[in-house]
């Protein structure tokens, strides 16, 4: 497959994934023609969502929404609003269908479709309705006065503490179906110790039970599947995501996705019979947690294996990347895991020095092309 004039495709653009794999892509293969498609014409930093839509008192709705002006370093790159609805692929590349029918063709496509997040994280594909959103959301949450968070995952956790940041005096409850919080890919110690830091906020954690309805905000009691009884006026999903990989079963196959929804690759995150087709991201099936630091080691290893399709050389495998997370508790706290050694754990003052007071948004700013 020649370079010159070879067409990509890339489909998401969330920060840790498809939008800077464009960037760099666009500056490592200047002569070939970049396309990045996304429902909204930014790209939504999601670590700084549990603070923005909590509230209204921050910048972030300003700086963590990321336009696409600077992303392209070179002239071979454009940008295209829509949502992908088909996949049809061809001997020799394939087209992209979007939902108003304009189609895209590729020679390479790459897929980074990120997740389908429930609550407060659904954030809109429809530019217009952001602004609405983000206010009926800050509304709920600063009415209520009892909330209910359903997940002790990091969202779960998250969301409580700035809720906690803003309002100290309000009564917040975290459901969660395991026996710690997060889950159990992380050492019991550092699971036990966010727990302990939320139990000192005064945030309520219920282990090993959930919660299956969420009636709308307003008085009521919460009937846990376990037999408990909460009394809330806002009662919250923060469980994890479903892959947003319904486009990719209906167009390539079911056999495509794994039992999970995950889109299957191999170890070069190439689909196992689309050869020319690669994934990255939350949506794929590596074992491993889902974290933004894996999904920038993907894009690492796509910008050279797309670069190395095309000029005819060998793909190289991914190895999998090193274990990262970081979880805020609030603005000034929080906790992080580094899975190396025996796995190594800092408290406040590292989370928050990385994390916590900028959310990561000054950084991925600059990986998009803005300061």
């Amino acid at each position: 497959m020649a370079n010159s004039d070879s067409k990509i495709v890339i489909v998401g653009a969330g920060s840790g994934g498809g939008a800077v794999l464009a960037r760099t892509l666009s500056s490592k293969l200047p002569t070939a023609k970049i396309t990045l498609i996304n429902p909204l014409p930014y790209s939504v930093s999601r670590p700084a969502l549990p603070r923005m839509t909590v509230s209204d008192q921050n910048d972030l709705s300003e700086t963590a929404l990321i336009p696409f002006d600077k992303l392209f370093p070179k002239p071979n790159g454009s940008f295209v609003q829509g949502l992908v609805e088909t996949i049809r692929p061809g001997d020799k590349g394939g087209v992209v269908v979007l939902a108003d029918g304009q189609e895209v063709s590729y020679d390479i496509l790459v897929l980074a479709p990120g997740s389908i997040w429930e609550g407060p994280l659904d954030f809109p594909a429809d530019k217009d309705s952001v602004k609405a959103f983000l206010g009926e959301t800050r509304a709920r949450f600063a009415k209520a006065q009892k909330i209910v968070l359903a997940g002790g995952g990091a969202v779960g956790i998250e969301f409580s503490g700035e809720i906690k940041d803003i309002w100290p005096e309000k009564e917040v409850t975290i459901v969660h179906g395991d026996t710690l919080l997060m889950s159990a890919q992380y050492p019991d110690r550092f699971r036990k110790g966010f727990e302990k830091r939320l139990r000192d906020r005064g945030i309520s954690v219920i282990l090993n039970d959930f919660v299956d309805e969420f009636p709308a905000p307003g008085p009521t009691t919460v009937k846990t599947r376990n037999g408990h009884s909460i009394d809330a006026d806002l009662v919250i999903s923060t469980r994890g995501p479903r892959p947003n990989t319904a486009f990719v079963g209906r167009s390539l196959g079911a056999d495509t996705l794994d039992e999970r929804g995950q889109i299957k690759v191999t170890k070069t995150l190439q689909l196992l019979n689309h050869p020319n087709i690669f994934a990255m991201g939350d949506a794929i099936n590596t074992a491993e947690n889902k974290q933004i630091m894996r999904s920038l080691a993907h894009g690492g290893i796509l910008a050279t294996n797309v670069a190395a399709m095309l000029s005819g050389k060998a793909l190289k495998p991914y190895n999998g990347s090193m274990d990262v997370i970081m979880i805020t508790n609030g603005k000034t706290g929080g906790m992080a895991y580094i899975g190396i050694l025996w796995g190594i754990i800092f408290g406040d003052w590292f989370t928050r020095l990385i994390k916590s007071k900028s959310l990561l948004v000054p950084m991925t700013r600059s990986s998009l092309g803005l300061k």
